[in-house]
């Protein structure tokens, strides 16, 4: 397989070996491969996350979100950590 790069990605993975980031030009390539199978994966994961969310939708299972509500999520989120902390400290002697 051949990759023909732009001048400017040809300076770009010189400069990357003169700097000792990479040792050869197939390196690059390779790095770039790499990244692009992970982001890849991620997106997967995603459109996998959101096909459930969909999924769940359908059958009903969503819940309205609104300013209040968000409010209401909000204050109880501090009113768990407030009672877990309290729980946790230790009683001065």
């Amino acid at each position: 397989m051949e990759v023909h790069l732009t001048p400017d990605q040809k300076a770009f993975v010189r400069q990357a070996i003169e700097s000792g980031r990479l040792h050869h030009e197939e390196d690059a390539v390779l790095e770039a491969l790499s990244l692009w199978e992970e982001r890849e994966r991620k997106r997967e994961e995603l459109l996998a996350f959101i096909d459930t969310a969909e999924t769940s939708l359908a059958r009903g299972e969503g819940r309205i979100l609104t300013e209040e509500s968000m409010r209401q999520l909000a204050e109880n989120v501090k009113q768990r950590g407030r009672a877990r902390l309290a729980s946790e400290q230790v009683p001065p002697r």
